[in-house]
């Protein structure tokens, strides 16, 4: 199989290439594709170098599919051209997260909802991907009624630009391009992505549209804030959650345990639970701080941790190309 990734040289590209090597996923060539100032660098896969190209030659190469991490704008524009060539695509930019012919998909959570059909696949928001993973069994037990969440996001989630500016503030150094409009370093800067009409942002919108679709739960009630903090291992997440149903904490634990992909770290009498610097380079979900709500009849609190460029990204959709391999939606 020969497999396009379509924004190769950057941070979430390059992670999926790694993955795609860690998983041992059945290659046969990888087609590296970036913008024009990148075309003829090369990129080692599985100690093979090969050599970054356009997307009108990846096309023309015929690969089975292609990873998409090249931003909006690109996969707009270049994903309807591969997927019309009949290469399935995985997209992981918002571009295509609300088109209603196109699935949102979290594999353990909803990959049934990928059909024969669909050649572009998006794949959610980071935060999104690791709260659901999370939430789904606890949804299925005890009906979600509310969710109230606050997010604490790594500078990785905003690209090189982001990492760049926290080491250059951190040498005391001002940031060339900085991708803040304030100092990250030492700071917490409540605001990620775009302010809407409302005073959301782009960012804390997502989390709300993106788990309704992902899980099928229009009904649910979400409000959140979204805020990025000045470390590099994963987004954390504080996850308050009101169920429609009574549910004992210990069997919501157990829930948790008991999920494929899920890690529970919860055991305040040694001070054990999820850290960013511990979720970092880890493909599952972690979960601790679970405890009862006591300011309402069925509320529980849980704190959510992921390595944002992995499971929140690559890792995410190669989890949807093994999806379509096991279920036979993909041609080799």
């Amino acid at each position: 199989m020969k497999i396009a990734i379509v924004g190769a040289t950057g941070l979430v590209g390059r992670m999926m290439l790694r993955v795609l090597e860690e998983q041992d996923f059945p290659v046969e060539a990888i087609i590296p594709v970036a913008s024009a100032a990148s075309v003829g660098k090369t990129i080692v896969f599985r100690s093979k170098e090969y050599s970054v190209v356009d997307a009108e030659t990846a096309i023309s190469m015929k690969p089975a599919l292609a990873l998409f991490s090249a931003g909006g704008a690109a996969s707009l524009a270049l994903a309807p051209l591969f997927a019309n060539a009949g290469i399935t695509v995985i997209d992981n930019s918002s571009a295509w997260r609300k088109d209603t012919a196109v699935p949102l998909v979290v594999p353990e959570v909803n990959g049934a909802s990928i059909g024969v059909d669909n050649k572009i696949i998006a794949n959610p928001n980071c935060s999104t991907i690791q709260m659901v993973a999370a939430l789904a069994p606890l949804h299925k037990a005890y009906s979600i009624k509310r969710l109230v969440i606050s997010t604490y996001q790594s500078v990785t989630g905003s690209g090189i630009k982001g990492v760049n500016q926290l080491e250059a503030e951190q040498k005391g150094q001002k940031s060339a391009k900085p991708a803040y409009p304030h100092q990250i370093h030492m700071n917490l800067i409540p605001h990620g992505g775009d302010f809407g009409s409302n005073a959301y942002t782009s960012e804390e919108e997502k989390l709300v549209f993106e788990t309704r679709k992902i899980m099928s739960a229009p009904q649910i009630a979400i409000t959140a804030t979204v805020v990025r903090v000045p470390v590099t291992g994963g987004h954390s997440m504080a996850v308050n959650i009101e169920f429609e149903k009574a549910f004992d904490v210990d069997d919501a634990r157990k829930l948790l345990q008991q999920t494929p992909g899920i890690v529970v770290q919860d055991d305040p009498a040694v001070f054990l639970y999820p850290m960013p610097k511990d979720a970092q380079d880890k493909d599952e979900v972690f979960v601790g701080r679970i405890r009862r709500d006591e300011s309402i009849a069925n509320g529980l609190n849980i704190w959510v941790v992921a390595d944002n460029l992995r499971k929140g990204a690559a890792t995410n959709a190669v989890q949807i190309a093994q999806w379509l391999l096991k279920n036979d939606l993909l041609k080799q």
